[in-house]
């Protein structure tokens, strides 16, 4: 029963990593590329507040889910 546990351990945390790692890429280093190229969307450029403000709050929830995902791992039974 023990390494059914420790898989499922290791699914849920693998998952919640997976997710931050999208988050941050999504949230952090897509808006920042396309404002360095100058890729703007229908409505014109994003103001610089904007664009950091969201890249905080992406950054952060990316951060609150890795450390999440840690937190399951210890889990783990030996």
């Amino acid at each position: 029963m023990s390494l059914v546990t420790n898989e499922r351990t290791k699914l849920t945390a693998a998952y919640l990593n997976t997710a931050a790692g999208s988050l941050f890429t999504a949230g952090v280093v897509a808006p920042i590329v396309a404002a360095v190229f100058g890729v703007t969307g229908p409505s014109g450029g994003v103001p610089t507040l904007t664009l950091g403000l969201g890249a905080m709050i992406f950054l952060c929830a990316s951060i609150a889910l890795h450390a999440a995902a840690r937190y399951v791992r210890k889990g783990l039974k030996p």
